[in-house]
């Protein structure tokens, strides 16, 4: 079987996600959920019109000429209304947000004034018309399109969300990940080895992955290579509504390798498994129902790697994101080898240079060593059969932290 192109493999994964349903919930709950209808406004903002700052409601005429006395007739703390007027030669002491009494135009600042007797304040300062005043309706009135369906609820928009009276609101099911590791050599961490075993360490990562992107992660635990063992696990992530199920392990062609035997046994279907990229080539995607299944390679780099390249874009489309990796144009700090068919992920250091981003691969890119991917901040992208390059040759970067 010939090897698919990343590029194609992203696509025909893609090409059969769509966003996820809607739910209501509370305004609380919303941070950083993505909106999944219009929002528009159930009140007008501010209510009325309303000082901008403490000092003194006036009339525009009175403080136009100084030297100017004033009648302070009220005190209008924020949360209160004066339902007298302000006359000619009057003034009411006002604090910021209380709603301007009728009569007044100007807000007069407290620090341009000066007692001048009891009742009375002299202005220093002549203020225009509407100085200090914000208009009912200056941020946004009732009925106003506040926010368009697909923003993320940052804390801007939850706030504006919350200020146009929205206590829920509707926003895009989280995607629910579903992480199955397998392999009789598997042992969680804290684990006494025994001869030939492993630590399993795919799940956490990838869980970090998903969960960082918003996702919700359900952990199957640790499947053996056995066929009853894999299918009782998948069917527990369907039961729990998983929109995505991640094996680890399991999926290559060895004689131990049941996952994808499993999968398509319960109705799975298969639309690729291996694709020309190092690390992650034994990478299987399919469809079981509705749910999407993303088969990793078990080799830690490779689960990784290929999560960065198909979970993450996955969970964005299921959650209604717009998914954009960080790719960079860098320079090599040492010389690469010419490489064969597969597109290349290297791991590399990448920091800022004289002459811009310098890219420094890693001389061992074994695909088991974990040390490597948390030293590096970057993967090289090497195209399939690109000639070698020389130290300072121009390079693409893809940032992962």
């Amino acid at each position: 079987m010939a090897l698919l192109p990343v590029d194609d493999a992203l696509r025909r994964l893609l090409d059969t996600a769509s966003r996820l349903p809607a739910e209501a919930v509370p305004v609380a709950e919303a941070a950083w959920r993505v909106l999944a209808t219009d929002l528009r406004a159930l009140r007008t903002q501010p209510p009325f019109t309303a000082s901008a700052m403490d000092g003194y409601a006036v009339r525009a005429a009175d403080i136009a000429a100084l030297p100017a006395f004033l009648d302070v007739v009220a005190e209008i703390p924020a949360g209160t209304v004066h339902h007298g007027s302000i006359g000619p030669g009057q003034a009411a002491r006002i604090f910021t947000g209380a709603p301007l009494p009728d009569g007044a135009d100007t807000v007069l600042l407290q620090e341009d004034t000066r007692a001048a007797g009891p009742g009375r304040v002299e202005a220093l300062e002549a203020t225009a018309l509407g100085r200090h005043v914000r208009a009912a309706g200056l941020d946004f009135r009732d009925g106003d399109l506040l926010l368009r369906a697909g923003r993320i609820l940052d804390p801007a928009a939850l706030s504006l969300a919350a200020a146009a009276n929205h206590a829920r609101i509707d926003v895009v099911c989280r995607p629910l990940v579903a992480l199955l590791a397998t392999g009789d050599e598997l042992l969680p961490p804290g684990s006494s080895l025994g001869p030939g075993q492993i630590i399993a360490s795919n799940s956490y990562g990838v869980a970090a992955l998903a969960s960082a992107d918003g996702a919700r992660t359900l952990d199957l635990g640790i499947a053996p290579d056995r066929r009853e063992a894999i299918a009782d696990a998948v069917q527990r992530a369907r039961a729990a509504g998983a929109s995505v199920i991640v094996t680890l392990g399991g999926a290559s062609v060895g004689d131990h390798d049941l996952v994808r035997e499993v999968l398509t046994g319960l109705g799975m279907e298969l639309d690729f498994w291996k694709i020309a990229m190092r690390p992650g080539k034994p990478l299987m995607v399919g469809r079981l129902g509705d749910t999407h299944v993303l088969g990793l390679p078990g080799n830690p780099v490779s689960s990784l790697v290929c999560a960065h390249l198909f979970l993450r874009p996955l969970l964005a489309r299921l959650a209604g994101r717009e998914y954009r990796p960080d790719i960079r144009d860098a320079i090599l700090g040492s010389g690469m080898k010419a490489n064969d068919q597969r597109r290349d992920y290297v791991r590399a250091a990448a920091f800022p240079g004289s002459a811009g981003l310098v890219a420094t691969p890693f001389d061992t890119q074994d695909s088991s060593m974990l040390g490597t991917l948390a030293a590096a901040n970057a993967l090289i992208i090497r195209e399939p059969h690109a000639p070698a390059a020389a130290q300072g040759a121009p390079c693409r970067v893809m940032m992962i932290r």
